[in-house]
């Protein structure tokens, strides 16, 4: 069950997050407390294997409140991560707590200021900001962390705590040079999705699924901070990893089902059907659109027998024929991909390739590549045509 306070409720809240899509995250200030589920730490069998999981519920704000009282938050970075987190612990009552870390007067610099945080205040260069910090997020990208790890070790002194959303830079400490101070805390919670919906999914008084790992337990409390610090940040629900597993998982799945396979599907049936004289919103629509509009939240809610069990006899009867052929002409490339991730050639790669002074160029090249397709220019148009969309009369 859940309970809503007088002031903010599930439609005022939506309406938020509708708003800070056209005002930006700034305007979204009212502290989202409204929703709180009421279940408690529990373990739960997952496809035959038990496993613990935490709830917001078991970390009310007061308790995270208590448990951090005498911290003070130095979030490095403000990307996606950086941004999301700072302003979700804002507004969940811990902002006289924060100060954010930055390259002042660069474009982030700016976009924190627009968002609230006040230059010589809250918002400071990143060694000051992290001499302030009784724990350290170091939410840089992994290739800004291996830069800027000179910057912050001098300041992870006895008794702090050093907090990442990825395990990227620790486990490939190799090619990265993190290697935290023997006595300090080390943990991560790491959302399962861009930071973009760890805010949007917090305005809604949701929350995100997140992982958790402890990579030192000096204090002896890193475990219950780290899980009180993912609650605080906007997730909802919580399960435990360790580092590598965190990593393995992710760059796998970002380069798989997530991002990287996805794109190759797609573009392979509609270059398919394109070839064989179907119109470019047609083999749009069949491609792209109706797998995102209808079919992908089916699986959502409720699985994939569901959506099968939802769709005609003859798409059901095709899908079961035609998914065992997909899963062995994939899984090969899956097996090879999580090879390249545990041995580390994806991290040196990525840590090239994001290194270099020309990156931004380069992204903006390779992107370009996929906007300006055939395929992306198609699904803009379609887009622009959901009755959502529409300019009102």
């Amino acid at each position: 069950s859940t309970t809503t306070t007088p002031e903010l409720t599930m439609a005022s809240l939506r309406s938020m997050l509708m708003s800070g899509a056209r005002m930006g995250w700034a305007a979204q200030a009212t502290r989202v407390t409204a929703v709180q589920p009421t279940r408690s730490i529990r373990t739960m069998n997952f496809g035959g294997t038990e496993e613990e999981v935490t709830e917001r519920a078991d970390f009310p704000i007061d308790k995270i409140q208590k448990i951090f009282a005498d911290d003070k938050f130095a979030v490095i970075g403000y990307g996606v991560q950086g941004r999301a987190q700072s302003m979700n612990m804002r507004d969940s009552g811990l902002g006289e707590q924060i100060v954010v870390g930055l390259r002042e007067g660069g474009p982030s610099w700016k976009l924190a200021e627009k968002d609230g945080w006040v230059a010589g205040e809250n918002l400071l260069p990143i060694a000051e900001a992290a001499a302030q910090g009784s724990v350290i997020m170091y939410l840089l990208s992994d290739a800004g962390q291996k830069a800027s790890w000179s910057t912050i070790l001098p300041h992870l002194t006895t008794g702090k705590s050093l907090y990442f959303s990825h395990g990227f830079a620790v486990e490939y400490k190799e090619d990265t040079g993190v290697v935290p101070p023997a006595d300090i805390d080390v943990f991560l919670c790491a959302p399962k999705g861009s930071g973009t919906t760890v805010r949007s999914l917090f305005l809604e008084g949701r929350g995100i699924n997140s992982s958790v790992a402890i990579h030192q337990d000096v204090s002896g409390n890193a475990r219950e901070r780290a899980f009180a610090l993912g609650v605080a940040i906007g997730s909802g629900y919580l399960y435990e990893t360790n580092f590598k597993k965190e990593v393995l998982s992710d760059l796998t799945g970002e380069r798989g089902t997530l991002m990287g396979a996805i794109q190759g599907l797609f573009l392979a049936q509609y270059e398919v059907l394109r070839e064989n004289g179907h119109s470019p919103s047609e083999a749009f629509n069949e491609t792209v659109e109706e797998a995102t509009q209808s079919l992908y939240p089916l699986i959502a809610n409720n699985g994939m027998d569901w959506m099968y069990a939802n769709c005609s006899t003859t798409a059901q009867r095709g899908a079961l024929d035609w998914y065992p052929k997909f899963y062995a002409a994939t899984k090969p490339v899956f097996a090879e991909l999580y090879s390249e991730v545990a041995n580390g050639n994806e991290a040196r790669r990525t840590l090239d390739c994001n290194s270099k002074s020309t990156y931004a160029e380069d992204l903006d090249k390779e992107l370009a590549v996929i906007r300006e397709h055939e395929m992306w220019v198609t699904g803009k148009v379609v887009r622009e045509l959901r009755p959502e969309n529409q300019t009102k009369a």
